[in-house]
């Protein structure tokens, strides 16, 4: 695949990685955390036959749940527990231990994981309370516990956990009474409280699990690593989860964003706190609140917020059993008038649709239905309606193109047959790319309908507003994921950005002098800088200074204060605009002057800054980043102008952004209406802006020294936009560069971009791929032989799949924490077309620091020695990524690759079961 037309490593069967994400497949086993699930060794630590304690309680559910491996308690002062044969210590149980179940005093925990490790033990689940939640003598424990599991990568779940089931294997290592039933739902949970109060709802509902966790403190194991292992595991269909706090915020929105897309994803987040961050002082700080913030993040990671427990586990069966809805358009079918009206009043309230019936759509129902049916949407076939109707009914809806979802109202009525009107219905529980729900409303006489409907994958719901609501949560979620995985359609708008070191060279001289405050006109310098429009502006230091200033503008100007103190300027009276004279000017600067002099003090006072006077009639935007305490940056676009608090009209994201981000990002505004045209206002060039919010993510992206900065207002006008007014605040001298808060999700990796010159002489650019990259890589693949396909997936591939949309958004779209992928990019200089001749993927294994690598090279451009830069280019990837090994896999016939291997330095081994040769290189000597 490389160099000779051929080869091309693949990986271990069957990591979806390499094969570039087969749409079958769902990931790398995260193998490290199977003993939490399907341990052979069980050891107790702190077993005891003391009524009631966590000892005694988890024992007896290990022992009295066969799970098809052994159970040893171990208490240094018992030599029997519950009749069984206890040992003093870990290392003196006659078996390795896998996992080992921790229920002793919190003090002496530390010791015992260092026992645990000692004995090779792989994974400790700590039951015990008493760490950090009690203080400074807390941290200290959990510092030692990581420092002891960490010389032998024991992995721990706790402390204050409440322990782990695998319903479908038996294992019950947990504090509850009653064991989970067995299912598809993955349950985590860090509230060991709550885990009991489901497991008693799940009962009586009759809701199954895969695996039930209770995740406690996350020391070691967290969100992350369970939504990894859970993506993976072909037992779970969906995931849910109650969280307090999010952890390792990277983490978490990585691994809920690879997972998401093939699993969803649905989270209970307890504590929606106040607005946080108002002691800033920015407009921008004052508006982003935690929870706002932790709603932006879950979209961006495509997971699905849901505010109770019914809507927890509702969601998890709707989207297991129906397709995500492609818009927010239903179409409600009903016997009854008043639940129809019911189910639109939830519909509209909660941000869904009513579908416009198509005519087509009509007329059919016009020849169907009596005289009096409804004649629109909702669809009352009224209360007389048989089974036949009904079908009937739901099968012409179904065709109407501008429905997204089809909701079937039953309110029994002396005429209607619940059972057989269910019946019925069961030829259309899959709909191309439409689901359907139900509500069978009433008690006992509709419970056969019910069942009936619930067997064939439909879900059912007792209201129909209930089920209306279940839709709107649908598409939200199908919402997001789309805005995850859409192509953006313009160039990448980074290649055009202004001159970046002159931004983090005004940023670094004001740290020098000791400001955290940029002054106005600095503010505006580093704007430019990454191409974003500003007005221009001059700083005056006296009357004569800003008058011949304005006269240079022409009149009318605006006159502000010139501070490197003061940040908000009309706090205290330092903003005066529309002045269309010379006297004008003189009278606005002394007014200035006198203003802060009297509110702030004279040495707040430096001069004035003018500018040119812009008429406004267009729309104000306020755009900024603050700093969220789990998340690092965050931005923000809104209404802006003098009443931005008053409007809080603002949507919230987090960095990186590409277009389709932007656009999305926008779209959660009210004004976003406005931005579309309004009352004879022209629509404002929204690709524009599109591009200004991608360049303003940079901008907090590479200058990490910014603590806030917002943009209040930008104008958008007469098919242009620029910054009226700008504040930048940095951090102090206090603030070391290793403490900066980090981003939350891994910008574009910038630093692998280099350019490189093929043998036949081509010119080329090696660059991590983009989003962007999806139309070149569908042209790439079609430059591909059969014997080059071959070689890189190990069986033939036709095309069609390979340039699937939703194939290759798995290629394109990627987490630059979780992998790399590099592409030879070469365009021509006379047309400006542009072409991928290659690709190198390096992509990391869960839980480990290894990876495994493939690259692939155009036929053309075979044996121009492409291949063998692309892996060099890798395994230097990996040892800057802290890797210690990476892997392959090559097929036997591929000669060159396994060349390329051994210049590099890889060994390689055969595999009999394979057929394979796997290729490794050691990047840690």
């Amino acid at each position: 695949m490389t160099e000779p037309g051929q080869g091309n490593n693949a990986r271990t069967k069957p990591s979806p990685a390499l094969e570039e994400y087969a749409p079958d497949m769902l990931g790398r086993r995260n193998q490290a955390l199977n003993v939490f699930f399907a341990p052979q060794t069980v050891a107790v630590i702190g077993a005891t036959e003391t009524p009631g304690s966590a000892g005694r309680t988890v024992l007896w559910n290990l022992v009295s749940h066969p799970f098809g491996g052994t159970v040893y308690p171990v208490n240094p002062k018992r030599s029997s527990v519950l009749g069984i044969k206890a040992y003093s210590n870990v290392s003196v149980v006659p078996e390795k231990v896998d996992l080992a179940v921790i229920a002793t005093p919190a003090e002496i925990v530390p010791g015992i994981v260092a026992e645990c490790a000692a004995a090779g033990v792989r994974g400790a689940i700590i039951l015990s309370e008493g760490f950090k939640e009690c203080g400074p003598e807390g941290v200290t424990r959990e510092q030692q516990i990581l420092e002891q599991a960490g010389r032998s990568g024991l992995r721990v779940i706790g402390p204050n956990s409440g322990g782990v089931m695998s319903p479908v294997t038996g294992l019950h290592a947990t504090c509850a009474g009653a064991m989970a039933r067995p299912g598809n739902v993955g349950f985590i949970s860090q509230s060991g409280a709550l885990c009991a109060a489901i497991l008693d709802w799940s009962h009586q509902e009759m809701v199954g699990f895969s695996h039930f966790v209770s995740i406690g403190s996350m020391l070691d194991v967290g969100w992350g690593d369970l939504i990894d292992y859970l993506g993976d595991d072909p037992k779970t269909r969906s995931i849910v989860i109650y969280m307090e706090s999010v952890g390792d915020a990277r983490s978490f929105l990585s691994a809920a964003r690879e997972v998401a897309l093939a699993k969803p994803i649905i989270v209970m987040k307890a504590g929606r706190t106040e607005v946080a961050a108002r002691a800033a002082a920015s407009h921008t700080g004052s508006l982003s609140g935690n929870d706002a913030v932790l709603d932006a993040a879950f979209r961006r990671s495509g997971v699905l917020r849901v505010h109770t427990i019914g809507e927890l586990f509702h969601m998890a069966e709707v989207l297991a059993k129906q397709p995500r809805p492609k818009g927010p358009h239903l179409t409600i079918l009903t016997n009854a008038g008043g639940p129809g009206v019911i189910a639109t009043d939830a519909l509209i309230s909660h941000g869904g649709e009513l579908a416009e019936l198509s005519p087509d759509t009509m007329q059919a129902l016009d020849e169907l239905l009596p005289r009096h049916w409804s004649h629109g949407n909702p669809v009352d076939i009224l209360g007389d309606a048989p089974p036949e109707r009904f079908a009937k009914a739901v099968e012409i809806l179904t065709r109407d193109p501008q429905s997204d979802g089809l909701l079937v109202v039953l309110a029994p009525q002396a005429m209607t047959d619940p059972g057989r009107t269910a019946e019925q219905l069961r030829p259309f529980a899959k709909l191309d790319g439409k689901p359907i729900l139900a509500s069978w409303m009433g008690g006992a006489e509709i419970a056969a309908g019910e069942k009936i409907l619930n067997r064939a994958n439909i879900p059912t719901f007792a209201h129909p507003d209930t089920a209306a609501r279940a839709f709107t949560l649908m598409w939200r979620y199908s919402y997001n994921l789309n805005g995850l995985y859409e192509t953006p359609i313009v160039p990448d708008p980074l290649e055009h950005a202004g001159d970046r070191a002159l931004a983090g060279d005004l940023i670094r001289r004001a740290r020098l002098a000791g400001r955290t405050i940029l002054s106005e006109v600095e503010s505006k310098k580093v704007l430019s800088c990454y191409s974003i429009p500003v007005v221009e502006t001059r700083v005056a230091l006296s009357e004569q200074a800003a008058v011949m200033a304005a006269d240079e503008f022409g009149y009318p100007v605006v006159l502000k204060l010139y501070s490197e103190t003061l940040t908000h300027k009309s706090d205290v009276g330092g903003v005066w605009l529309n002045l269309w004279s010379p006297t004008a000017v003189r009278k606005a600067y002394q007014a200035i002057c006198e203003s802060v002099t009297d509110m702030a003090g004279a040495e707040h006072f430096l001069g004035v800054t003018v500018q040119p006077m812009i008429s406004n009639g267009g729309l104000e935007l306020i755009v900024g980043s603050s700093l969220d305490a789990q998340f690092g940056p965050v931005l923000m676009v809104g209404s802006g102008g003098k009443l931005v608090e008053a409007y809080k009209d603002r949507a919230l994201a987090l960095p990186p952004l590409n277009t389709t981000l932007a656009r999305r990002m926008m779209e959660q505004t009210r004004v976003f209406a406005a931005l579309k045209g309004i009352r004879g206002m022209p629509p404002v060039d929204l690709p524009a802006l599109e591009r200004l919010l991608v360049m303003f993510s940079q901008l907090v992206i590479e200058q990490h020294w910014i603590k806030e900065v917002d943009i209040n207002p930008l104008l958008l006008a007469a098919g242009k936009q620029i910054a009226l007014d700008a504040r930048i605040v940095v951090h102090g001298p206090e603030v070391s560069e290793e403490s900066l808060p980090k981003l939350s999700i891994r910008p574009y990796p910038s630093q692998y971009v280099a350019p490189w010159t093929m043998n036949n002489g081509l010119d080329v650019v090696i660059r991590p791929i983009r989003p962007e990259d999806e139309p070149l890589m569908i042209a790439f693949h079609e430059t591909l032989s059969d014997r080059s396909v071959f070689f890189r997936y190990f069986h033939p591939m036709r095309l069609t799949q390979r340039v699937a949309h939703e194939r290759l958004i798995r290629i394109c779209f990627i987490d630059y924490s979780r992998e790399i992928a590099l592409v030879a990019d070469w365009k021509d200089s006379q047309t400006d077309a542009q072409e991928i001749l290659g690709v190198g993927r390096l992509i990391q294994s869960h839980g480990n620091k290894e990876a495994e690598f493939a690259v692939l090279v155009s036929d053309k451009c075979q044996r121009c020695g492409l291949g063998t830069e692309l892996l060099r280019r890798l395994v230097h990837v990996g040892c800057e990524e802290g890797l210690d090994r990476i892997t392959g896999n090559i097929h036997p016939d591929n000669r060159h690759m396994l060349r390329i291997c051994e210049r590099l330095g890889f060994s390689r081994k055969y595999s009999m079961e394979e057929g394979l040769i796997r290729a490794e290189l050691n990047l840690r000597h």
